[in-house]
């Protein structure tokens, strides 16, 4: 429990999370935000690239990271799968709690409506989509060979393509110098798609009720 607690204190400052829990809290919050519903709120994007600058320090294995945190994405999106295609429709039935966001199902709906198989990989630059488009896929009963195909090719660009950049960034010396600014900075540019796609949210609802 108090484990728990600790993570949940330290969650707020992912420099500090990253030195404190290593590689094994990098693999439960890769996989908890593509494999359960309640890992939408999770810092996936500025976590990778921040993983990526603490690597670039000596703190981790760039290599052993990456080949981890793979294969945790694309379990998690293998998981994601099979409950969204055990449950079916239903789940948009759910009512809206603390650890279920119907509204971010509803938009990753669309999205995979919109961008079909291909969405498993857009997804994963997407923080809502990221968590509900395989179990949307699920849902849908998109075929299991393309999924999986999809799944891994998605798992593998985004785990690269952030921890690299976060990676080779944090050799550059004034990151060096000004590291925790920096990693102020690379929260504050990942929260903002959530800010806008909120503001954008916002828009439509009141439009919506004008009509």
């Amino acid at each position: 429990m108090e484990v728990i607690t600790e993570f949940f204190q330290k969650l707020g400052n992912l420099e500090e999370l990253v030195k404190w829990g290593g590689l094994t809290v990098l693999i439960i919050i890769i996989f908890a935000e593509t494999g359960l519903l309640v890992g939408f709120f999770l810092p996936g994007d500025s976590l990778l690239i921040t993983a990526g600058l603490i690597a670039a320090q000596g703190y981790l294995d760039i290599n052993v990271m990456i080949i981890s945190l793979i294969l945790a994405a694309i379990i998690g999106d293998q998981v994601g799968y099979i409950f969204g295609k055990k449950t079916g429709p239903k789940i948009f039935k759910r009512e809206k709690s603390i650890f279920f966001a119907k509204d971010h199902l509803v938009k990753a709906n669309q999205f995979y409506e919109k961008y079909g198989g291909k969405a498993i990989i857009f997804a994963r630059f997407v923080p809502f989509a990221r968590t509900f488009a395989p179990i949307v896929a699920g849902v849908a009963n998109m075929n299991y060979r393309k999924f999986v195909t999809y799944n891994i090719a998605g798992g593998i660009l985004w785990i690269v393509s952030m921890s690299l950049a976060g990676y080779y960034f944090g050799n550059i010396p004034f990151v060096k110098k000004n590291f925790e600014y920096v990693i102020i900075g690379v929260i504050i540019l990942s929260l903002l798609p959530v800010v806008i796609g909120y503001l954008k949210h916002r828009k439509e609802s009141r439009l919506d009720s004008l009509n």
